[in-house]
């Protein structure tokens, strides 16, 4: 299982990689800091890191309403890093 999961792009995020030079992704539960920063700098050559932060994102109480009635359950628990470059930028774009 590959150590980044997904880069992370919202409006918050966004404005953080605009201002600050950091970005976000998803990463995998057990990943630590060093894995993180070794494969961020192995998919993008181009950038050095300078710091990881990492938060576990809880579980959220999800729920609807069908036919049958109520439907409950939760949102799954995972993993974000935020990560501050020292140089370069990173086009997430440029993949698609």
């Amino acid at each position: 299982m590959s150590v980044l999961v997904q880069p992370l792009i919202t409006e918050k995020l966004t404005r953080l990689q605009d201002e600050h030079q950091q970005y976000a992704f998803e990463v995998s539960r057990n990943a630590t800091k060093p894995e993180i920063r070794k494969a961020v700098e192995e998919k993008y050559p181009e950038v050095k890191v300078a710091k990881v932060n990492t938060i576990i994102v809880p579980s959220k109480p999800k729920g609807r309403f069908t036919k049958s009635g109520f439907v409950s359950g939760r949102s799954k628990v995972w993993k974000k890093a935020i990560i501050t470059l020292k140089e370069g930028e990173i086009d997430f774009f440029s993949e698609i």
